[in-house]
């Protein structure tokens, strides 16, 4: 065969596979056209490669370049035929289940946790009390976690079965450290650098290896309030801890102090707070909720601070308690299940 005879059936080739794919209207004829065209077997191109063994070997250069020229066009050409026959069959999807006219469908939107929630409402209330907020560090050392808060080696509550201990190297240097067991840490972070008088709140994560019940968790979160100034007392404490719990648990709240021992308080008291519950029992009855009590003046002494020249006090709370009393929850354990149908109730 010439090589202008192969040329122009090369042509006529071309020229029929475009018109074919162009005319395809669904996937259907598209697939057709590809079989007659482009077929392994049977198909037009491969009839047309045949043909090229007949064209002169001198010749044989030229008509092997056009005819894979052709073959680039034509693939290209199928291409482009099945985008659009795709784009047209996902439109027409869309005309035949869309009705603009339908209301639409509201999302679902989430909120804050309950946990989350209450540490903000926390911030508010004391806020208006005069209390700024300080954060610190989770992972602390052991002369903020328990020296300068008066809490000697020889105190249970340096044990390691009592804390989270981290990094045997650090210890092995002397210096180790542990995931802080109270926020009081922060109050000692902030008295450090902070001349009186001093007024904060610290709240967040604090971690003790407490075996999980429906009142304990290894991690749990703590508010605890300091108040460093001349001629503190504990009336101010006082105060301050019925301003509070009227606030965010109603006006019918009562404080009482029972007296306790805690090494960076003294006189130390537990809190009790009564109030009529109304989502449980319907009764009113007292439920420890902290610990509080006017600020050793060894702590004092610890940060640099004259006992003799200023007084404080200090109270700490179990977010998750003051929590779940407001709103009826007999089992902290709840806020950590990641259980929307308990969530979604807040």
């Amino acid at each position: 065969m010439a090589l202008a005879e192969f040329l122009a059936e090369l042509e006529r080739f071309q020229a029929a596979a475009a018109e074919a794919f162009g005319a395809a209207a669904d996937a259907l004829a598209l697939e057709a056209a590809r079989i007659e065209f482009l077929g392994a077997k049977s198909g037009r191109l491969r009839a047309v490669q045949k043909q090229l063994g007949s064209v002169p070997g001198s010749d044989k250069p030229a008509a092997g370049k056009r005819f894979n020229d052709a073959k680039t066009v034509v693939e290209s050409a199928f291409a482009a035929a099945g985008q659009r026959v795709a784009a047209g069959a996902a439109q027409g999807a869309l005309a035949t289940t869309f009705d603009p006219t339908l209301p639409g469908v509201r999302p679902r939107l989430g909120h804050l946790h309950p946990l989350t929630q209450t540490i903000e409402e926390l911030k508010d209330i004391m806020g208006r009390l005069g209390f700024t907020v300080a954060a610190g560090p989770e992972i602390e050392d052991e002369r903020h976690n328990f020296e300068a808060l008066n809490i000697p080696p020889s105190h249970p509550a340096r044990d390691p079965l009592e804390n989270f201990y981290l990094a045997a190297a650090g210890v092995a240097a002397g210096a180790p450290l542990l995931l802080r067991s109270q926020t009081s840490t922060v109050q000692i972070r902030v008295m450090e650098k902070t001349p009186p008088p001093v007024r904060i709140i610290s709240l967040g994560r604090v971690y003790r290896p407490d075996t999980a019940d429906a009142t304990h968790y290894p991690m749990f979160h703590q508010i605890e309030g300091l108040l460093v100034d001349r001629h503190v007392t504990m009336a101010d404490l006082k105060s301050v801890l019925r301003l509070f719990a009227s606030s965010f648990l109603g006006s019918d709240v009562h404080i009482r102090f029972r007296p306790s021992f805690f090494p960076f308080t003294e006189p130390s008291v537990e809190v009790d707070m009564s109030w009529h519950d109304t989502k449980q029992s319907g009764t009113t009855r007292w439920i420890e909720m902290g610990g509080a009590g006017m600020v050793d003046p060894r702590v004092l002494e610890a940060v640099g601070y004259d006992p003799e020249e200023v007084t404080g006090f200090a109270f700490g709370l179990g977010v998750e308690r003051v929590c779940a009393r407001r709103h009826g929850v007999t089992d902290i354990r709840e806020f950590y299940r990641n259980d929307v149908r308990f969530l979604h109730q807040f």
